[in-house]
């Protein structure tokens, strides 16, 4: 289990015991773009298969924060649902977060991390993230046929006859 204090008396955890998981799919499931709607169900077994990293507040200690990572432990981390409170925010945990999930798996030697974010590149070039090469990274869809490479919503489903 990794554990850090920061300098405002933040402790951040990855103590999955720690994490408020109703709390965190409603910040989730109601305000992150990427997981709009998502069911409690389906954030229970994310976390539950990664490693969650929690921000508590001092003083009461109630998360404020959160992070996902999944990863092999070894080679390669894609660093997730980061999300920091509306009522925390402009106090650099975002930051600080990233930095301590990037810290935390170089202790193991992972040296590729990845992450996905519309509206955060400051957020994370502040601790070293930049774009990636577009010519050099791909990625699959499950809303687009392996078929056809055409979305799923558009064509109907395919049929096979004798």
């Amino acid at each position: 289990m990794f554990t850090l204090t920061h300098p405002d008396g933040y402790l951040l955890s990855t103590d999955p015991d720690r994490l408020d998981l109703d709390r965190v799919h409603h910040w989730l499931s109601t305000d992150a773009y990427w997981a709009l709607g998502r069911d409690r169900d389906t954030v229970a077994r994310a976390f539950a298969g990664s490693i969650g990293f929690g921000v508590y507040r001092p003083g009461d200690g109630r998360q404020v924060a959160v992070a996902r990572v999944v990863t092999d432990r070894a080679t390669f981390a894609w660093l997730c649902d980061v999300y920091v409170d509306r009522a925390e925010r402009g106090r650099g945990l975002g930051t600080w977060l990233a930095g301590a999930a990037r810290d935390h798996l170089a202790e193991w030697g992972v040296r590729r991390i990845v992450l996905a974010t519309a509206d955060a590149h400051g957020v994370y070039a502040k601790v070293g993230f930049t774009p990636v090469e577009p010519d050099r990274w791909m990625a699959y869809d499950q809303r687009v046929t392996r078929l056809t490479g055409n979305d799923q919503s558009a064509i109907s489903p395919l049929t096979v006859e004798a």
